[in-house]
């Protein structure tokens, strides 16, 4: 009973680079992305678990303004149960520090981390592969997670390469605003023809965000934080669909003294980056 009893990291992700190459017939866009985690040492999502005896599915801890039913982690345990055929309940607590809307992938890093540790818990057995495709269905991101490693990915997101990016700390500034994903993409002025790569010709500090210029123009405070990092004169971009921004260096010393410059109006913390998951199967 041991595993019930102990903490689950969800971690951070940023996006290395992230490009919009084409868009499906269904409306789905095509990206290339290098994803990888932020150590959870320095800052995750938390999660427990409790059995249940009866087959509930129950959140501790709802987000103001989310239903429970809507809840991505209460998503992923019924969606597990639906596709293992296990009946079994649980109660899930979650310690949120990742914020929400910031580019971070919380929502979906505390889903895998639902998946993970329940397949664990409740016994399903399903492997890595079984739990991305469930992961699929429940956002883009997903997937990653489970996956559990740095990686070029591309498609809608589920189409991995690993990578080994160069070892670096990152200052992440999270602008006081939560994007929403699908506004970004629906913005007409989004680019959607950016020249794709082959997985094996990405290098470090490859490409940019194509989703950048639309979060800029529609919240003002990411492109502050943007401006402000990049006059630091390091390598800095957006994460995702933002709001966050985070600016690259080769180590702790230099990411730690551009944090204690930080203005009083600014938020952020200093990470490490994580080239395996802290759960990952393989």
């Amino acid at each position: 009973m041991s595993d019930w009893h102990r903490d689950w990291p969800a971690p951070a992700k940023i996006n290395l680079f992230l490009h919009v190459v084409g868009r499906r017939a269904d409306g789905y866009h095509l990206l290339q992305t290098v994803f990888r985690f932020l150590d959870p040492a320095d800052l995750c999502d938390t999660l427990r678990f409790a059995p249940r005896d009866d087959a509930a599915i129950v959140l501790a801890t709802p987000l103001p303004g989310v239903p429970a039913e809507s809840d991505l982690t209460v998503r992923a345990a019924l969606a597990l149960r639906a596709a293992s055929g296990v009946v079994r309940g649980a109660t899930i607590a979650l310690e949120k520090h990742l914020p929400l809307g910031g580019g971070l992938g919380g929502g979906s890093s505390d889903a895998a981390t639902t998946l993970l540790a329940l397949n664990h818990l409740w016994q399903c057995g399903l492997s890595s592969a079984e739990l991305q495709r469930i992961g699929l269905a429940l956002g883009a991101d997903v997937p990653v997670f489970v996956h559990g490693r740095a990686t070029f990915a591309e498609g809608v997101g589920e189409q991995f390469a690993d990578v080994t990016p160069a070892p670096a700390w990152y200052l992440v500034l999270v602008p006081p605003v939560a994007v929403p994903t699908l506004e970004i993409f629906r913005a007409p002025e989004l680019r959607r023809d950016t020249p794709a790569i082959a997985p094996a010709d990405w290098r470090d500090g490859f490409g940019g965000n194509d989703l950048e210029p639309v979060a800029c123009r529609l919240y003002p405070d990411v492109a502050r934080h943007l401006d402000w990092l990049r006059a630091l004169g390091v390598p800095a971009r957006m994460s995702g669909s933002g709001a966050c921004c985070f600016a690259e260096f080769p180590d702790e010393a230099g990411a730690r003294a551009a944090s204690a410059s930080l203005p009083a109006n600014m938020r952020g913390f200093v990470a490490r980056g994580l080239d395996v998951h802290p759960l990952t199967m393989d």
